[in-house]
């Protein structure tokens, strides 16, 4: 048996922000193992059709922000795939108390209840990158100072910290996976400021713009939703070796958006015929700093207690991409 299904056999695992993108993808790989899934969302009816389903999978219907769930739903659980959040970064700036209550009051319930009810399910939580901030230079590691720039990323950095301090005086096992931009089959993100790649092969399919701010010389780091999945089902097998921290999760390579763009009009092109055009435009007001960033990852740090890396090259995966929502949609 191999060392995923051995470790997944018979456990229970929990996923928050079960119909989201994220929560989507790692369930339906986690289907494949013979456990017990609880499916968690505000939502959960847009959950698609599980493949290679030899888990049990329960739907549940509940909101995060209601601590109860906590203690109803932690107690027997082995795991926790932490993924429902608050993602816009826009939102979060004009509404801080809003983001605060949706990123940070449902970790500080989730500690609460298992300090009061004497219970450590291993947890392992979504980060991003954009937690560090501006960073100057790249590729970028854990070692680097943290200076959020926004809302959104000051809230996500505590709920990281109080990760740590259950890891750390609480007897508990978590760490958090900081994710650089993810795309690839799956939903279109609902925040405008998420999920850009996936947005523009959408866009791109349809013969629509493709919208780029000024010059779209800004260097990001895409990483593919399959490789990021890996990551988080391999970290759960090694959380007793990597709890208390953070880790960095990229594919090593920097592009800019306005090559992205490019790529996703060539391939489209060349698979369907139509055309898109790249339009650039002036910045909206009061856009935060953190889109003019430059970020490449470096995830040696992961890489080298797990093993894992990015296997899927940009290219390959804006084709598998194409052809997905090109298949769901007929065409």
């Amino acid at each position: 048996m191999s060392e995923p299904h051995a470790f997944y056999k018979n456990k229970t695992l929990l996923v928050t922000g079960a119909a989201g993108y994220l929560g989507q993808a790692v369930i339906a790989k986690l289907s494949a193992f013979a456990c017990k899934i609880i499916a968690l969302d505000k939502e959960p009816g847009p959950l698609e059709a599980l493949p290679q389903a030899a888990a049990r999978v329960s739907l549940v219907k509940a909101d995060i922000h209601d601590k109860n769930i906590w203690r109803e739903h932690l107690g027997g659980t082995d795991v926790l795939f932490h993924f429902a959040a608050q993602t816009s970064s826009r939102f979060a700036n004009e509404n801080p108390l809003l983001d605060l209550e949706a990123n940070l009051v449902p970790i500080i319930n989730m500690i609460e209840a298992c300090r009061k009810e004497k219970i450590s399910p291993q947890i392992i939580f979504s980060g991003t990158v954009t937690q560090a901030g501006l960073t100057p230079d790249f590729p970028v590691n854990e070692t680097i100072k943290d200076s959020p720039v926004t809302i959104y990323d000051i809230n996500k950095l505590a709920a990281e910290r109080y990760l740590e301090y259950y890891s750390n005086e609480l007897g508990g096992e978590a760490l958090t996976l900081r994710l650089a931009n993810v795309y690839g089959p799956g939903q279109t993100s609902s925040s405008m400021d998420r999920g850009i790649l996936n947005a523009f092969i959408r866009k791109a399919i349809n013969s629509e713009p493709l919208t780029i701010y000024g010059d779209g010389n800004y260097i990001r780091d895409y990483i593919y939703i399959d490789d990021v999945v890996e990551a988080f089902l391999i970290a759960a097998l090694k959380l007793s070796a990597l709890k208390g921290s953070h880790y960095l999760i990229g594919s090593g390579s920097g592009t800019t958006i306005k090559d992205a763009a490019g790529l996703i009009k060539e391939i489209v092109s060349l698979k369907t015929g139509r055309e898109a055009k790249i339009q650039n435009v002036d910045p909206p007001d009061g856009i935060s700093r953190i889109e003019f960033r430059n970020f490449v990852a470096d995830s040696a740090k992961f890489c080298g207690a797990t093993g894992w890396k990015a296997k899927v090259d940009l290219r390959e995966g804006i084709s598998r991409t194409i052809e997905h929502f090109l298949s769901k949609e007929g065409r």
